[in-house]
């Protein structure tokens, strides 16, 4: 077992050192993922009213599919994570093969089922007559790059288990600027319409895909690594994976409720929690920086056998988390006059925002709490019990959430209904990680 020398303050240095080491370059990253569909409703845009709202739906039902596969990256960092702190870099990345090679196999399979379901799943998302023919087209052919963006995403996380954030944030940037590139060349030059936006795509992906693939077979190389499909590594990655999925799945079903029952409350306050939860989430982005360096540091610590380091780690975390909550909280509020004109000049919707944006900003602290506590317990390969933690969250806030219309609550209601949530989250986790059952060492768990 690992005994860190030195004195309590250098160890609380030595952990900030990796965790902003990890988490800078892991925030640029994130953020760069949502540019893309940016870049594209930008371009897509000036062709047309209708072509915007086909990419809007399309763009929502490949965000869904890819986001339900999140686990390919969660469940590969933790699992390579704990062979490097084991020392073991061959068995790491050929870990991190197995990864990929599931996420090969789930994209045809994706691929397999959108083609013949477009039409279908365009409809019941609600597309227009005249947006339906775009939507359909842009589903199409952004599909083909699923398979891309699932060995994109489980790459990504057989870096982070090999404590390297850097290497993602260079591929997203490239990949933003190939995809802004692509698309108006196809788009404008070409003249091939939404179906140029789709391709230019396509074909950024595959190519973060293969800048991704070249980095791994190299490493894996230098270690004496078996590229080759491994039958058992695979079903085992998916097995690793499953209870992460519930996790997300119930993650999504609490959005999808806020949303619905947002818009039972009217145009004014679904226009205003479309507001709130877009800065919800690039809030969420910063925190998640963080928890993503808590899954490649703990996994590392217990994969070294040292549990006494990982609950140092956790417990620097946390402090980072809260803190970060507080600086998001302090900011929303005062920057609250400048940001909201940006989204909206009703003065209707500005009004009906308020009460819950300042839910938003005193719950910051908890959030950051919350995302450092799911980071540390995914890196400890705790899956189940994260996804039990979820399924008791969802149960708490689905009746509390929609029994706001009908109490006649407004957004404020609905945002503190979020807020309970958030709280519920953070003592299922709080009380996982005080109980120290997650601290199982070694190079598997």
């Amino acid at each position: 077992m690992i005994q860190p020398q030195g004195t309590p303050s250098s160890h609380r240095r030595r952990h900030d050192r990796e965790i902003i080491a990890l988490a800078v370059p892991a925030f640029g990253a994130l953020v760069a993922e949502p540019l893309f569909v940016m870049v594209d409703s930008a371009i897509v845009g000036h062709l047309g009213t209708p072509q915007l709202a086909g990419l809007a739906v399309a763009a929502a039902l490949l965000t869904t599919a890819v986001s339900i596969f999140v686990f390919l990256a969660y469940a590969t960092t933790a699992a390579v994570a704990r062979r490097v702190g084991a020392g073991d870099l061959a068995s790491a990345i050929r870990q991190g093969m197995d990864g990929i090679w599931l996420a090969l196999l789930l994209g045809v399979a994706v691929i397999a089922l959108t083609l013949p379901l477009a039409p279908w799943l365009t409809d019941v998302f609600g597309a227009s007559s005249t947006a339906a023919p775009h939507a359909i087209t842009y589903l199409r052919i952004s599909s083909l790059g699923i398979p891309a963006m699932l060995v994109v995403m489980a790459a990504t996380g057989v870096l982070r288990g090999l404590q390297d954030t850097r290497t993602p944030l260079y591929v997203a940037i490239g990949g933003f600027a190939a995809n802004a590139a692509l698309n108006a060349g196809l788009v404008y030059g070409a003249g091939l319409g939404i179906a140029g936006s789709a391709w230019g795509t396509v074909v950024a992906q595959f190519a973060m895909a293969a800048a991704y693939l070249v980095v791994v077979v190299r490493g894996a190389r230098r270690h004496g690594a078996s590229l080759r499909p491994d039958a058992a590594g695979i079903k085992a990655c998916a097995q690793a994976g499953a209870p992460l999925l519930v996790r997300t799945l119930s993650l999504r079903a609490v959005l999808l409720i806020a949303t619905a029952v947002a818009a039972r409350l009217g145009d004014t306050d679904i226009a205003a929690h479309q507001i709130i939860l877009s800065l919800w989430s690039l809030m969420a982005f910063a925190l998640d920086a963080i928890a993503i360096a808590g899954q490649a540091i703990i996994g590392r610590y217990l994969g070294a056998d040292d549990a006494q380091g990982a609950r140092e780690a956790c417990r620097r975390m946390v402090e980072w988390g809260i803190a970060s909550g507080v600086v998001l909280g302090v900011l929303i509020v005062l920057a609250r006059p400048l940001f909201v004109p940006l989204f909206t000049s009703d003065t209707a919707v500005q009004n009906a925002l308020l009460p819950a944006l300042l839910v938003v900003a005193a719950t910051q602290p908890v959030a950051g709490v919350v995302f450092v506590l799911d980071g540390v317990l995914m890196g400890a390969g705790d899956g189940p019990y994260l996804a039990w933690a979820m399924l008791v969250t969802l149960a708490v806030f689905a009746p509390v959430a929609l029994l706001v219309p009908t109490l006649g609550g407004g957004l404020g209601a609905l945002w503190g209904a979020m807020a309970l949530m958030m709280i519920v989250r953070m003592a299922t986790l709080w009380l996982r990680t005080r109980s120290g059952k997650w601290l199982v060492t070694g190079a598997t768990r």
